[in-house]
């Protein structure tokens, strides 16, 4: 092979060692993920901080929160981590010290200097991290984050590929020119089965006996000798022009002299007009408090009028004294004036009004009789002016805290009854982490929006965080929750119905009897979480991970949940008529008594499952994995045969006989003789089949 070809194939081994090493360890430990023999744990930091950081240039989405894994896919994600920048630097290292990585010593490839000499560790680097990856890298970066085509990968990988090329060559279209990181490092990339004659030796050699490392290094010993570069410096321009070297400096001298005087000036005047803003707000607000004290005799227009003008102040002591007033007035006409300025004031108000809201919930809880009556009045009012600056200010409340704020109901007498709605809104980005939102409204309500670029499915959406919240019974029908964190979240009762919860983070939050009828949960986390009783018809789980999800006595009926992960997952007594299970995994579940009629099974994982007394009359097990599998009592033929005389001769019609044909049963566990019999008529395998 050429010189050429051996570079382009000793490059080609090196990064296929680095992705290889990487590679080889997370799918291991992506298999091992789907096994139910080993114990989960929580996914190691470091793996979570490094798929954010990579995420983020590439703008892919991520969804923060826990997740559980596998013990050793934890291990081996780490070591993939590890493993791709320990064979990098190895790598960097060979080649500072020697010239050469074990690829380049497969193919007779060797960097050197120009004494021919290794390279060095400092020029590795430059000719690896500046020359090879960061200046193509970066160009084909920036014009993919500044095109239309962001954020299509595809486009991205393309205009890698030919930066890289383009590189190889010099950036140039002309032949046989040196690599533009073999330029910038001073190095050169050789065969190592001849000698390298270095470019400042001045020897010459006859066209005939020249290689192709020798042209170069002759040609450069001409171009870019150091004597050449040091004569055609800055320096020596700088000693050749004094003058103008004079005046530059004294230009930019005086520019930054001028420049930190008229920035100083700037800051000065700044700091002083807010100063004499706070100094009138101060004076306006102490004037407007003194007509709402209780020994002033302004009349209730006055004091509307003092109140709503205190709105407009932009004075942290303004909105705090609203915020109190507010929980001590009780005229309804006033009440309704203060909640109508705490409007007016925004999201600066919301800080006060949660520390309020804190401080009451409290009293409510350790108060009484007539105490606690007050408390819960107080809490209302309060509650009150969150819910109409959060419906005013729609999509603008980024990164608000209401974390742990109660939200819900304070008490079921009428006088002080209270209901969170928000439908319609744009919630996006707000943190109601450990709130109490139960009963509250959100139909068609926006939890999550397309970030500062515009743009869904990309690493600076904004999701609202609803961690440890309670949202018992509350109604999000239609909702956009995808990629919301919902983990350790109380959803029983809740209503869901085609709610969009897609990629959400629900780890073990409760849905149980919760309504999630036709509701979009695909990809969906859903480990350890219980949806006992609960009502996913038509809801569309593909994909999802279900690692121990408690499924018992819910309705499924028409559930997508093709290749979603339901090991361990418990369905004991449900409805899962019509179900699409696909390619899923169920190994070690527990379907005992559940209705399987009409499900589609085909190539799904039933290792170790438990289909005790299970109905799966005219479901489709082709290519089902069912080593195992405990079939004690479980109906393989349809309910309309007599189970003594036509148990296996005369299948219901419209039945396929293919259901189970093909299908391994020599492992399954418990068949007894008429399930064998019906297996073997219909093209079932196992050892006592004739």
């Amino acid at each position: 092979m050429s010189l050429k070809t051996r570079r382009l194939a000793a490059w080609a081994a090196e990064v296929a060692i680095v992705f290889v090493s990487g590679l080889v360890p997370y799918g291991i430990g992506a298999f091992a993920n789907t096994r139910s023999e080993f114990s989960r744990v929580p996914l190691n930091p470091v793996i979570g901080v490094i798929e954010r950081e990579v995420s983020r240039p590439l703008a892919l989405p991520v969804s923060y929160g826990n997740r559980n894994v596998s013990l050793p896919t934890n291990i081996l994600w780490t070591i993939a981590a590890i493993a791709p920048l320990t064979f990098s630097c190895w790598q960097l290292y060979l080649l500072a010290k020697t010239g050469s990585t074990i690829p380049k010593r497969w193919f007779a490839v060797r960097v050197v200097s120009e004494q021919g000499t290794s390279p060095g560790l400092a020029a590795v680097l430059v000719r690896e991290g500046i020359g090879r990856w960061g200046v193509p890298m970066s160009v084909a970066y920036i014009l993919w984050r500044y095109s239309p085509a962001f954020p299509n990968l595809v486009i991205l990988t393309g205009l890698a590929g030919i930066a890289i090329l383009s590189e190889a060559t010099g950036f140039s279209l002309k032949r046989n020119r040196r690599a533009f990181h073999d330029q910038i490092a001073l190095t050169y990339t050789i065969d190592a089965t001849k000698p390298f004659i270095p470019p400042n030796t001045g020897l010459k050699q006859s066209r005939e006996q020249w290689n192709e490392s020798d042209e170069e290094a002759a040609i450069a010993s001409v171009v870019m000798s150091p004597d050449t570069i040091r004569r055609s410096g800055l320096w020596r321009w700088m000693v050749s022009n004094p003058s103008i070297t004079l005046f530059s400096i004294a230009l930019v001298s005086m520019t930054a002299v001028l420049g930190t005087l008229v920035g100083t000036q700037v800051y000065i005047q700044s700091q002083e007009n807010n100063r004499t803003t706070e100094e009138s707000n101060r004076k306006q607000f102490t004037e407007l408090e003194k007509r709402l004290t209780p020994s002033s005799n302004a009349s209730v227009e006055e004091r509307q009028r003092t109140i709503m003008a205190m709105g407009t102040l932009n004075y942290s002591q303004a909105t705090q004294f609203l915020v109190d007033l507010l929980a001590e007035e009780t005229n309804p006409i006033l009440l309704n004036t203060i909640q109508q300025a705490l409007v007016n004031v925004g999201a600066d108000a919301i800080p006060y009004l949660k520390r309020k809201n804190l401080q009451l919930a409290t009293a409510v809880d350790t108060s009484s009789g007539n105490e606690q009556l007050k408390n819960q009045q107080e809490l209302q009012v309060n509650q009150q002016a969150i819910n109409k600056i959060i419906g005013t200010y729609s999509g603008q409340l980024l990164n608000v805290d209401l974390s742990r704020s109660k939200l819900s109901q304070t008490v079921s007498n009428p006088t002080a009854f209270f209901n969170l709605v928000l439908d319609k809104t744009n919630l996006w980005g707000m943190n109601f982490r450990g709130a109490n939102l139960n009963q509250a409204s959100f139909k068609n309500t926006r939890f999550r929006g397309p970030g500062s670029d515009g743009r869904w499915d990309t690493y600076d959406d904004w999701t609202a965080d609803l961690r440890f919240a309670s949202m018992k019974q509350a109604n999000f029908t239609e909702a956009n929750l995808s990629r919301v964190l919902l983990n350790k979240t109380d959803l029983s009762g809740a209503t869901l119905n085609k709610a969009n919860l897609s990629s959400a983070r629900l780890l073990s939050a409760n849905l149980s009897s919760a309504q999630l009828v036709g509701a979009d949960l695909r990809g969906a986390i859903l480990e350890n979480a219980s949806l006992t009783g609960a009502d996913i018809g038509e809801a569309k789980l593909n994909d999802a991970e279900m690692f121990g999800a408690q499924l018992g006595r819910s309705i499924a009926i028409g559930t997508q949940l093709s290749y979603a992960n339901l090991t361990k997952t418990n369905w004991q007594a449900a409805d899962l008529s019509g179900a699409y299970l696909d390619h899923a995994n169920l190994s070690s579940a527990n379907l005992n008594a559940t209705r399987l009629t009409n499900v589609i099974l085909r190539s799904a994982n039933l290792e170790n499952a438990s289909l005790r007394n299970a109905d799966l009359s005219l479901a489709d097990l082709q290519g089902a994995n069912v080593a195992g599998a405990d079939f004690q009592g479980a109906i393989l033929s349809s309910s309309g045969q007599d189970p003594n005389e036509q148990f296996v001769q005369k299948p219901q019609i419209g039945v396929q006989s293919a259901v189970v044909k093909g299908v391994d049963f020599s492992q399954a566990r418990n068949l007894d003789a008429k399930q064998l019999a019906y297996i073997c008529t219909q093209g079932g395998i196992h050892p006592r089949c004739p």
